[in-house]
Formats: structure tokens, C-alpha cells, sequence
């Protein structure tokens, strides 16, 4: 059964779905015209009965015979309009969870091929790398290269990692923010060092306010940073001029991440921020990621009362921008 949900496609669900709602909706409509149907005939024997009696009380009882059929025909539409609302509304509930479960088991499942992947390749790259050490004796130069490609896989690991116990602590409520007042400017200053180190061939430019202090978890914000920035590498190509800006406005700080990639399309807008979503098919795909960045991204910042979004640059690419209050 579980096999038989991962193949049928949500659409093919859609339709039998509809069809039995439809189905209940025709057999509610022709219950209640036979309820009518049977109200008329039985009216209309009783008054037959009641005219070739022609008794004293006929008029009574005539009167007593059409009250019946009021009623009757008050209750058949009362009733009918009751399973109405209880089937419209019970069916709209079982479409948004089905649906729901639906995406989730999609995006829970993306998210074990990517994570499977994500764990095999760094593996796969460090054990290379120690083989190549351990059977061959390299110059020193090449040694460097290799030993430094095997760290920085081992910390990709290790950041993967992270994110996935991170994510289920915040969810459950196990991780304890740490808030205190840091210097945001030389936070991120010191992230997108870092980063230019890991991409020498990248065009960053950074317009960091400076001395711009904020009340919050610097280690769960250099995330943020982190993620993002890690983003706008990973989803544009070599030559796109990647920004970095911090500013204060009034009582709140601005912090913007701009790219001049191919952007984001306006349907995936909403949905980039769930928990596991990766735009495209994860079957096809060939960046890197577990669709946690993001989401986490997300969480992180609305923990510190921010805001986050996403909007196009012109004329093309995409800009993440978030507001957090000074205090």
C-alpha cells in the first residue's frame, strides 16, 4: 500500500477524490428528491382517503394532513441542508489534510535522498583523500590541496549535521537561545570572510554599517548569515556579483543578501521557506542541500520577533531581506 502511495501522483488522488465527493453530492440530491416525491404521494393518498369519507371532521382533517406535508417538506430540506454543510465541510477537511500528508511524505522523502547524498559525497571525498595520502607521497603543495579539500568536506558534513539536530531541537523546544548583545557588524564582517576564503573566484560587495549592535543569539544569526550567503553562492553562476548589506533605519536593523541569479518564481515564493522544500525535482537536481537552510533560516529569525522575505531584483535575480527590531 505504502509503495502504491509513493507512486500514484497527487492528481490521480485529486480525481477520486472529487469523484466520490461528487458521488455523495448526487446521492444526498436524489435522497431528498424522493423524500419529496414520497411526501407528495403520501399528502395526496391521505387527502384522496379523507374526501371519500367526507366525514364531519374533513376539514380538520385536511388541514391536519397539509400541516404534515409542511412540516414534513421543512424537515426534508432542513435535514438535507445539514448533511450538505457537514459532507462540504468534512470533505474540505480531509482534502487539506490528505493534501498536506501528501506534500509532506513528498518533501520527507526528497529530503532522504538529499540527505543521503549529502552525507555520501563528503564521505566518499575524505576517504579518497586519505587513500591518496596514505599511498602515494606527494609534494608538500599537493598534500596541502588535498588535506584541505578533506577538511572543508568534513566540515560540510558536520555543518549538515548541525542543521538537522538543530532543526529538531528548535522544533521540540530543546535548544535554550543564548541572547546577549553582540556586534552584528563584525559578525557578519567575519562570516563573509570566511566565505570569500572558501570562494576566491566570487564577486561579493559587502556595505556593512559599522558598530551596529543587536540583543540575540550570535551563533544561531551567523547561521542565518551563513545560510543564506552559502545560498546565493550555490544557486547562481561564478561571474554573478553577489551583495551583502547592513543598515539601521529608525528602531530596526536591515540586513539584505542580493544576487543577479535567475531568481525565484513567484509560485515558489511562499512554499521556500517550509520545512524540506527544494524547488525542482530532487531526482534531477545538482546543487547541494536538504531544504533546512532556509526553513531554519526562517525559524531563526521570527525566534528573534524579525521578519523574513524574499522579492525579485531587477531585472533579474533575487534579494532576502531581513528586519529585526534594535532592541
Amino acid at each position: 500500500m505504502r509503495n502504491l502511495f509513493d507512486r500514484l501522483p497527487f492528481r490521480y488522488i485529486n480525481y477520486i477524490y472529487w469523484l466520490l465527493l461528487m458521488y455523495m453530492l448526487a446521492a444526498l440530491a436524489w435522497w431528498y428528491v424522493e423524500l419529496v416525491e414520497q411526501n407528495q404521494n403520501t399528502y395526496a393518498l391521505q387527502k384522496a382517503i379523507v374526501n371519500e369519507r367526507r366525514g364531519p371532521n374533513m376539514a380538520m382533517e385536511l388541514a391536519r394532513i397539509e400541516d404534515d406535508r409542511i412540516r414534513n417538506a421543512k424537515q426534508y430540506i432542513g435535514e438535507g441542508f445539514t448533511f450538505l454543510i457537514i459532507i462540504v465541510v468534512a470533505s474540505g477537511f480531509v482534502y487539506i489534510a490528505v493534501r498536506r500528508q501528501f506534500n509532506l511524505h513528498r518533501q520527507q522523502k526528497n529530503f532522504m535522498m538529499a540527505v543521503t547524498h549529502e552525507l555520501k559525497t563528503p564521505i566518499a571525498v575524505t576517504k579518497l583523500s586519505l587513500e591518496t595520502l596514505k599511498r602515494h607521497k606527494l609534494d608538500p603543495e599537493k598534500e596541502h590541496k588535498i588535506l584541505t579539500d578533506a577538511i572543508s568536506e568534513t566540515d560540510r558534513l558536520n555543518a549538515l549535521c548541525n542543521n538537522i539536530l538543530l532543526s529538531s531541537q528548535l522544533d521540540s523546544g530543546g535548544y535554550k537561545m543564548d541572547k546577549q548583545i553582540f556586534n552584528l557588524s563584525q559578525l557578519m564582517q567575519g562570516i563573509l570572510s570566511e566565505l570569500i576564503k572558501r570562494n576566491p573566484s566570487r564577486k561579493f560587495q559587502p556595505t556593512i554599517e559599522e558598530n551596529v549592535m543587536m540583543n540575540g543569539d550570535a551563533f544561531l544569526i551567523g547561521l542565518v548569515m551563513n545560510n543564506l550567503l552559502e545560498n546565493a553562492v550555490k544557486y547562481t553562476k561564478s561571474d554573478v556579483l553577489i551583495s551583502l548589506i547592513l543598515k539601521t533605519l529608525k528602531n530596526d536593523i536591515f540586513i539584505s543578501v542580493v544576487d543577479e541569479g535567475e531568481g525565484i518564481p513567484n509560485r515558489e515564493k511562499s512554499r521556500i521557506f517550509d520545512k524540506f522544500y527544494r524547488m525542482g525535482d530532487e531526482t534531477k537536481r545538482k546543487t547541494q542541500g536538504t531544504g533546512l537552510g532556509l526553513y531554519l533560516s526562517s525559524k531563526i529569525v521570527h525566534d528573534h520577533h524579525g521578519t523574513i522575505r524574499v522579492t525579485d531584483n531587477q531585472p533579474h535575480g533575487a534579494i532576502f531581506t531581513i528586519a529585526f527590531p534594535k532592541g
